[in-house]
């Protein structure tokens, strides 16, 4: 038997509804009103809670809605570029997606090269885009397709990057210019999914999840954090830490001491030895023109030597193969933003890009009839490129 108190109630409510049901009869222009917000209501949470999922919930969604997708590196591709390509692949072949990771230009720096060879990375090399191997394609470590006949043409399915820059991908943008490395991104990502690293002597089956990060990817991304960071002491941020914690227990040990400790070749030491010798220094910064080369990957490599030197705080180091000025600068000056530094000195040359981070950039300046060019087609003799590049780390630029 119900109580006196639910009686009450009970005739109450039924005498709400009742009214109700009245009013919605006598006013269907409020009936339809409340149909409306009760949508829109709904339509917004939806939206919210949409767009409030980890970024790579949705980049995997994304990939699981394509059949087959190519994976695109910048030209002369380093470490963290293909450790993401690697990486995205990764994720798409766990969501049943065909995925090809390519590149334009070469694997030269002996640094890469024992990378790809000591993770057996399979990734191949094109020159048009006739080349690219599906009609969806995500740039990693980039965000410009660029290096190869026809790239302007391409329109990105999706980009993942952390250098600064205006590229959008039709369906998913994500540019986190406050991450030392793209590869923290990935890893990232696996993260949002709830993937687990499996450890080198286990077997993926063994690690009881529905997706995981295979040892050679955990490796390799690991090792794309370190490249970009100088070992994280430069450029990072916490997120870089984290994904280096969270990639730990998939590591292969001994893998990534071979990759990161690869025989040095003659060639290499050579330049570095001319960078060194043939330097200009003005106060704490230094430029050295090693003139003709036949390996640009040594040019960085020299900079990073150079930029050791006691009282020096910011160097640009460069060199020329086949017609074209290739520069490398590294800084640990606050006062030298090195990606900014090198985009103003080639800013009104002809044929020159050029860009980077606050402790490095790099940038190519192509020759015209073997002499350096302006935009309006004036000469300007070599001495006068390491005179500005002096000016632009003084802030005179």
């Amino acid at each position: 038997m119900l109580s006196p108190h639910g009686n009450v109630g009970t005739v109450v409510g039924s005498a709400l509804i009742d009214r109700a049901r009245d009013l919605l009869v006598d006013y269907p222009a409020v009936a339809v009103a409340v149909v409306v917000g009760a949508v829109a209501v709904g339509l917004g949470l939806y939206v919210i809670r949409r767009f409030q999922r980890p970024m790579g919930t949705r980049f995997l969604e994304q990939l699981s809605s394509l059949d087959e997708v190519a994976v695109l590196l910048h030209p002369n591709p380093d470490p963290d570029a293909m450790a993401t390509g690697i990486g995205v692949a990764s994720l798409a072949e766990q969501v049943d997606t065909d995925a090809t990771v390519q590149y334009a230009g070469q694997v030269r720096h002996q640094e890469n090269r024992a990378f790809q060879t000591v993770l057996d990375i399979d990734i191949d090399r094109i020159t048009h885009v006739s080349d690219v191997a599906a009609e969806h394609v995500v740039l990693v470590d980039h965000n410009r397709p660029r290096g190869f006949a026809g790239a302007d043409s391409i329109l990105p399915f999706a980009i993942v990057d952390h250098h600064p820059g205006d590229g959008t991908g039709e369906e998913f943008t994500d540019v986190r210019t406050d991450y030392g490395a793209a590869s923290s991104i990935v890893a990232e990502y696996f993260e949002d999914v709830g993937a687990q690293p499996v450890p080198p002597a286990k077997h993926a089956s063994e690690v009881g999840s529905a997706y995981t990060v295979p040892s050679k990817v955990a490796t390799g991304l690991l090792y794309g954090i370190l490249t970009d960071t100088k070992r994280l002491t430069a450029g990072c941020s916490v997120a870089d830490f984290t994904a280096a914690g969270f990639l730990y227990p998939g590591v292969d040990e001994d893998r990534l001491d071979r990759i990161a400790n690869p025989e040095v070749s003659t060639e290499v030491l050579e330049l570095k030895a001319r960078a060194i010798a043939g330097r200009d220094v003005r106060g704490p910064f230094a430029v050295s023109d090693v003139g003709r080369i036949t390996n640009p990957d040594a040019v960085p490599q020299a900079a990073d030597e150079l930029v050791q030197l006691e009282g020096v705080t910011a160097v640009v180091v460069l060199g020329e193969r086949d017609g074209t000025i290739h520069l490398s600068g590294r800084s640990r000056d606050d006062r030298v933003h090195m990606g900014r530094t090198l985009g103003s000195v080639v800013s009104d040359l002809k044929s020159a890009s050029a860009g980077g981070h606050a402790r490095m950039g790099g940038g190519q300046i192509v020759l015209h009839g073997g002499e350096l060019q302006t935009a309006v087609g004036e000469t300007m003799p070599r001495e006068a490129l390491c005179d500005r590049l002096f000016e632009s780390m003084s802030g005179d630029v």
